[in-house]
């Protein structure tokens, strides 16, 4: 039995029906039981456990063949990260006592900076699991093209795109949610020792000028992508509501800079799934 949080997501969800695709048992993790009766409908054993609870956690890893640790994001996070202290402290306690046979932990590309960012998250989730005993794989995988999500509704309207990558026409490894779901359900389902790191991308880097031109192909009108200036960053993401905006201005600047990235692009793995076909699904609302 392979159990899996983050179900209700775009990752836990490709992967839970990948391993269901597979044959294979899974336990849907989830915070709240009426999420979990979707997944009960196509046959996984649904458990109800928050990240933090560490308690619930454990009874949810129980009897695993393999644990997937998915961390849920948090993009406005305190000084300090304690809200991804409180989930590594739960999941190295419920892991330590369920003793799972494997652990996959979804990171992120940028896992490996030392300059303090909201990536950081991750970096801290990595270093705690690390020192576990049982075998562990970390996935890190690029910058997520379902993050176009958020341009559809500009893009249909007014025909731009707004880019925090800058500048617009320099390409970038991303990936779609689906693919990296799918390496994980593999990475379950293989025995390995030790520690290992897994690094992704999709079939070709993409830029947000790239970007631009499939949603001008997808919705059959002109789109580009405009810049949002650094200097702006700070007064635009307060006005949304943020309270402590420097650690996503930081990872930003990571991708811009180049201190956020893979290091071999050799090294990584190539997922299948294009950039036209996310935005596409994205623009037909079916990814949304």
């Amino acid at each position: 039995m392979y159990a899996i949080t983050g179900t209700t997501g775009k990752v836990g969800g490709a992967l839970a029906r990948a391993l269901l695709a597979a044959g294979e048992r899974v336990r849907a993790v989830v915070r709240d039981a009426a999420k979990g009766q979707q997944w009960a409908a196509l046959g996984c054993e649904v458990a109800i456990a928050a990240m933090e609870d560490a308690e619930a956690l454990t009874e949810a890893f129980k009897g695993a063949e393999a644990a997937f640790v998915l961390p849920p994001p948090v993009f406005d996070p305190e000084p300090g990260y304690p809200e991804a202290r409180a989930v590594i402290d739960s999941v190295v306690a419920a892991l330590r006592a369920a003793k799972p046979r494997r652990v996959v932990c979804l990171s992120t590309v940028g896992a490996d900076a030392v300059q303090d960012n909201l990536l950081s998250q991750r970096t801290m989730m990595e270093a705690a699991l690390t020192v576990l005993p049982m075998p562990l794989a970390i996935l890190r995988p690029a910058w997520f093209l379902d993050n176009a999500a958020w341009d559809v509704t500009s893009a249909r309207e007014t025909g731009l795109i707004h880019s925090f990558l800058l500048p617009t026409d320099r390409a970038l490894p991303m990936v779609a949610a689906q693919d990296v779901g799918r390496l994980a359900a593999e990475l379950m389902r293989q025995h390995w020792t030790g520690s290992r790191i897994v690094e992704l991308e999709g079939p070709s880097r993409v830029s947000p000028q790239d970007l631009a031109a499939a949603f001008a192909t997808a919705l059959g009108k002109p789109v580009r992508a405009v810049p949002v200036p650094r200097e702006t960053w700070e007064v635009l993401f307060r006005s949304q509501g943020m309270n402590n905006p420097l650690p996503r201005m930081r990872m930003l600047d990571g991708f811009n800079e180049g201190w956020i990235a893979f290091p071999d692009e050799t090294r990584t793995i190539k997922g299948s799934t294009s950039m036209a076909a996310v935005v596409a699904a994205l623009v037909a609302g079916e990814g949304a």
